[in-house]
């Protein structure tokens, strides 16, 4: 079939921009920034990061992560989409703000979820705004998962990691045996990352 040249490529943003974007989130420090840090170093999409509850996070124990479950409000794009999230770096800081603010929310963003709806639109066009104040090209929010798949290849993980983090589709009939990698496994190669 021939290739739709009218299709637009969201490009992956370079470590450079990722590392200037995540020290301006600690600057700004609110709820949006947090949100950027989250995604910058997860991986994740950012209805699975919008729609989490506080209690989705666990940062006490050996290996801080995120539990990405469905909810009421935020369906999950693929089975494999549910998963236990490492947190490393910038994305555990954002997780301690989250959890550290204070309100009675049981979201972790409450400016765009409810038990009704999770608004994803609104946070896509509040990032992807501010991100093209901040940065020289046309980067958009989606840009940080293509990165970080990018990141996790230049460090040579397994591609079958690789999909487990992000939360990818299986390729294979073998991929969806057995319960997959461990947090532990999962985490050291997210500590790895550039």
């Amino acid at each position: 079939m021939p290739e739709n040249n009218s299709v637009e490529i969201r490009k992956p943003i370079p470590i450079k921009d990722i590392r200037h974007i995540q020290s301006i989130c600690r600057e700004y420090d609110d709820d949006l920034r947090w949100l950027i840090a989250l995604l910058s170093d997860t991986g994740m999409r950012l209805g699975e990061a919008v729609g989490l509850l506080k209690s989705d996070i666990y940062l006490d124990g050996n290996i801080p992560h995120i539990r990405l479950i469905p909810h009421p409000w935020r369906r999950l794009k693929t089975r494999a989409s549910g998963r236990y999230i490492p947190l490393t770096k910038e994305s555990a800081w954002a997780c301690k703000r989250i959890l550290g603010q204070n309100n009675d929310s049981i979201y972790a963003f409450p400016r765009y979820t409810s038990s009704k709806e999770c608004n994803t639109n609104s946070a896509s066009a509040a990032l992807n705004k501010w991100l093209k104040e901040k940065l020289l090209h046309d980067y958009v929010i989606h840009g940080f998962r293509h990165s970080f798949r990018d990141r996790l290849r230049a460090i040579e993980c397994p591609s079958e990691i690789i999909d487990q983090l992000g939360g990818w589709s299986l390729k294979s009939v073998g991929q969806g045996y057995g319960k997959g990698y461990e947090l532990s496994v999962l985490s050291k190669w997210l500590l790895k990352l550039g």
